[in-house]
């Protein structure tokens, strides 16, 4: 029968893995114990190109091929972690392994959030408690959670992990009789055995100490890309084709459910057989049993079957946005990365989300998918750009264009990454070339990253020769004013394409990169990303709400108090409505009350010089986080210096808004006359009036020009 065949697959597989499991279970532990907090990539290249390296060269049995997934899990607790809101992907299986198979309490770093959201939904059935190191009770709360056997959930956690924990981080239960205890400060607090515990922090590269990751274990959960993507397909689907979402989620609950039916009908049958005592086929309620276990075995498995085919019919129509998606994933990385220029800029998922949707939403429909996808990719880019300029020092928005011009062309493969490392990083090596600089001219270390261009850049042959026997050419080329703009000597522009053009460029005129970066950017992508938006205080307030401060990021001599009190009376919140506090000693308390009145009321409250209270901020911080349901028309905005010590968690859920001025004549010109209402241009009737607006801004900008 099916059954008959079925349970003897699992049992020819069980004698095999048996076989198999002294260099398994090797790999396995040794993941357990090391791999947590490493990226996919090296966890990688640890179990593959290192271990099981090793293990099979050593002769030791091992699966073929090894997959932790098979050791660790099974794919009903898979499937339960899916609809438990945990991405599918293979590094959050692993991170799914490593949480819940792991001997210590799992440390997350979690910039994301989705271990946050995994390990809420996971536990909530089961009474969970969550609390953060700045509560004031959360030793009270954690002793009752130790005693009741309750998961508890310490959320942004920082560097600094409060000793008093230690015990429990560690496991350092006591046992008297048959009562056991842990200490926890001074008490002594019984111990359930079904307690779990649980850290969880948005710092995206945090420095814990040797101890932290002793005590416990640290897994990081920083998305990949391949798994955002397959989030923002979800996203994407769900807004275009909200049916197929549907069938897709209500799919992985039944396969769960349908996996689920099918190991507790096994282990009934099991447990059945075991216990069954004299002849079985004497035994009518066995024989009764037997049957109704194959009847429903077979319905399930049928169902598993049809599943699966479901499941490939819906994937192959989803991955029609997969082009969409992938942008959306290869921006978001864009964005978080500029967090290592300044600590500043800081950018949760969510925020990114909002944008997402909005892109969604503002995209032009069509009939097309094609065509659709263009509009989606085409809008969700130039909205991601607006929001991150608005954020941006002036001189890091042609680094943020750059940055997103490169990542989108090497997710086409456009790029070669030895050329772009070229770029970056030049010829490093210790070593001078045995081959003599031609010409006096020629920048020493030009010469040496010519010589590595022409050995990394199949089309531009041996460049240095060129250089060598044209030597008068290649000098006057590089004594333009501007190199960038003129086709080179010797008929490379013919054979190079616009990144080469560059790197080129790079080796004779370091000090006309930065036009000539802004050329490759206007030339791949438009001029429109070498053009940072306008900001204008009307287009900030749209893009506020009640849940999200306002942070402006303020540069020397710059202060937004005066345009707000100009917004405010423009919106109906002047007066009595907008209040405003110089941050300072003594201010914390006024602070908070100022915060719940406007909260309350629908108040507009500025939060002046926040960089000089910023260990205040993490009571901002808590208090934003309790915020329920704030007045529709309550608005917070705050100021401060860049600081490498403001809250994390305030930056990423804020609207983030740099005040200085444009640079360059252009955009100051733009700035000047943005301000300027159509209505007013339309009062003065004589022909003149516009061209006497625009003379007037021109010479009143002239001066930044020279700047």
């Amino acid at each position: 029968s099916s059954e008959k065949g079925r349970w003897s697959e699992d049992l020819e597989g069980l004698v095999k893995r048996r076989t198999c499991l002294l260099g398994d279970c090797m790999v396995g532990s040794a993941f357990l114990c090391y791999a947590g907090a490493f990226s996919f990539e090296f966890r990688e290249e640890l179990v593959k190109e290192v271990w099981e390296m090793d293990l099979r060269d050593r002769s030791i049995p091992m699966s073929e091929p090894f997959r932790l997934e098979n050791l660790l899990t099974n794919d009903v607790e898979i499937s339960q972690w899916t609809s438990e809101s945990l991405p599918p992907d293979e590094l959050s299986v692993q991170n799914g392994i490593l949480t819940t198979q792991g001997s210590r309490f799992p440390l997350c770093i979690d910039p994301q959030q989705q271990a946050l959201n995994w390990i809420t939904r996971r536990e909530e059935k089961n009474n969970l408690k969550v609390c953060t190191f700045n509560d004031g009770d959360f030793l009270k709360q954690l002793e009752l959670a130790i005693k009741y056997g309750f998961p508890f959930l310490f959320k942004d956690v920082d560097e600094y992990i409060d000793p008093v924990i230690d015990n429990v981080l560690e496991r350092n239960i006591k046992g008297v009789g048959q009562r056991q205890f842990i200490v926890l400060g001074d008490k002594e607090v019984d111990y359930d055995p079904n307690f779990r515990l649980y850290l969880d922090t948005k710092l995206a590269n945090p420095k814990y100490s040797p101890g932290v990751f002793g005590k416990s274990m640290v897994i990081n959960y920083t998305v990949t890309l391949k798994g955002l993507e397959d989030q923002l397909l979800s996203v994407i689907v769900k807004f275009e084709r909200s049916e197929l979402e549907e069938q897709r989620e209500n799919l992985i609950i039944e396969t769960f459910q349908n996996k689920q039916k099918l190991k507790d009908l096994e282990d009934t049958l099991l447990r059945e057989l075991a216990n069954s005592t004299g002849n079985m086929l004497d035994n009518t309620e066995l024989i009764s049993t037997l049957e109704d276990t194959k009847t429903k075995a077979a319905e399930v498995t049928e169902k598993l079957k049809l599943s699966v085919k479901t499941g490939v019919d819906i994937e192959r129509a989803r991955d029609g946005y997969r082009k969409a998606a992938n942008r959306g994933a290869v921006l978001f990385f864009v964005l978080s990365d500029m967090s290592v220029i300044n600590p500043m800029y800081q950018y949760s998922l969510m925020a990114f989300l909002e944008v997402f949707n909005l892109s969604l939403k503002r995209s032009l429909p069509d009939s097309l998918l094609n065509k659709r996808l263009k509009n989606i990719i085409e809008t969700l880019t130039q909205n991601i750009y607006t929001y991150a300029c608005t954020g941006l020092f002036e001189i890091h928005k042609l680094l943020f264009s750059f940055q997103m011009t490169i990542k989108i062309l090497q997710a086409r493969n456009d790029l070669k990454s030895d050329e772009l490392d070229f770029f970056v990083k030049g010829n490093i090596s210790l070593e001078k070339s045995p081959r003599k600089k031609p010409h006096a001219w020629m920048p020493d270390q030009g010469w040496e990253d010519l010589i590595k261009f022409g050995e990394i850049c199949v089309e531009a042959g041996d460049v240095a020769g060129l250089v060598e026997r044209q030597g008068d050419q290649w000098k006057k080329w590089s004594e333009y004013d501007d190199p960038e703009t003129k086709p080179s000597p010797g008929g490379l522009d013919d054979k190079l394409n616009d990144f080469q053009k560059l790197c080129m460029l790079k080796c004779f005129r370091v000090d006309r990169i930065y036009n000539g970066v802004t050329n490759y950017v206007t030339g791949k992508m438009g001029e429109k990303y070498v053009t940072p938006p306008v900001v204008t205080f009307e287009a900030i307030f749209e893009q506020s709400s009640p849940i999200s401060p306002v942070v402006f990021i303020l540069s020397p001599g710059s202060d937004p108090a005066s345009d707000l009190m100009k917004l405010a009376d423009r919106t109906g919140f002047g007066g009595n409505r907008l209040k405003f506090l110089a941050m300072g000693q003594g201010q914390e308390k006024a602070a908070l009350q100022l915060l719940d009145t406007a909260i309350t009321r629908g108040q507009w409250l500025m939060l002046q010089n926040c960089h000089l209270l910023v260990n205040w901020l993490v009571d901002l911080e808590k208090a934003l986080e309790k915020i329920q349901k704030p007045h529709p028309e309550f608005r917070l905005w705050l100021t401060t210096e860049p600081t490498p010590r403001f809250p994390v968690g305030i930056l990423q859920r804020s609207f983030k808004v740099v005040t200085e001025p444009p640079n360059g004549l252009k955009l100051n010109l733009r700035q000047t006359y943005v301000k300027i209402p159509s209505a007013a241009l339309q009062e003065c009737t004589h022909e003149a009036y516009p061209e006497l607006m625009f003379v007037l801004g021109f010479f009143s900008n002239g001066p930044y020009a020279l700047i």
